[in-house]
């Protein structure tokens, strides 16, 4: 699946293709997606292509070819238009109320309810979060607050001296909303997602690493954006 921004592209992407012949420039995208450089095109650029949406043409000027759209887009390259197409950091069931299955374990009787894995999440530098649900997991009804819960498998080390490893999974709450103070799910520039501790600053907002090796990172308000927060943690031995 793709976040905002990179589903604004492609369909960017594909309308000037579609009305002119030729791919937008590099400069054009910016200014479309109101980026403010074109490194956050090249980011997206390589993730499309990534997923199998796009197509660098080798020795070509402005060599960007459209492979599909996504399923929610009516099918057909020539005539395709968003049709209720609203992604999220996480996408999946996460637009939907989490159908939660309590079922008895086999072997030892207790109740568990299954939790979709989104995929992976940033503890270091941030990368795209946005995946297809790759299986779920068995998690103890008493680990889940009321509400909506997705669960991410951590990639990177920033988040070290708050007990959390590269490897472990992550339960997240799906909230918009978070405490300074709190462990989040944060989305940066509607593009880039990454776990860390949200600290409020006047009116800026601070993403803290809990590894000294990590800068804590300052943005404006309208860069962030909540996905989640913390509530809970496995981890395998």
């Amino acid at each position: 699946m793709l976040t905002r921004k990179q589903l604004e592209l492609l369909m960017f992407i594909h309308e000037r293709q579609k009305e002119s012949g030729i791919p937008p420039s590099y400069d054009e995208m910016k200014d479309a997606l109101d980026l403010r450089s074109k490194s956050g095109i090249h980011r997206l650029i390589t993730a499309l292509e990534e997923r199998g949406f796009i197509r660098r043409l080798p020795n070509r000027a402005r060599a960007l070819e459209v492979i599909k759209l996504p399923d929610a887009v009516t099918p057909g390259i020539g005539g395709g238009r968003q049709r209720g197409f609203q992604p999220s950091v996480i996408e999946g069931r996460l637009g939907k109320a989490p159908e939660k299955q309590i079922a008895a374990n086999e072997d030892t009787g207790f109740e568990s309810i299954a939790v979709p894995v989104m995929g992976r999440i940033a503890a270091g530098v941030p990368i795209s979060a946005i995946q297809n649900q790759s299986h779920t997991i068995a998690v103890a009804p008493e680990m889940l607050a009321g509400g909506e819960h997705f669960a991410l498998e951590v990639r990177g080390d920033s988040m070290i001296d708050a007990g959390i490893l590269d490897g472990d999974t992550v339960l997240i709450k799906k909230q918009d909303t978070a405490n300074s103070g709190d462990i989040v799910v944060a989305l940066v520039d509607d593009e880039e997602a990454t776990l860390k501790r949200l600290r409020k600053k006047g009116a800026s907002i601070a993403l803290e690493a809990a590894n000294p090796a990590y800068e804590t990172r300052i943005f404006g308000p309208d860069r962030i954006a909540v996905q989640g927060r913390l509530i809970g943690l496995l981890r395998k031995y």
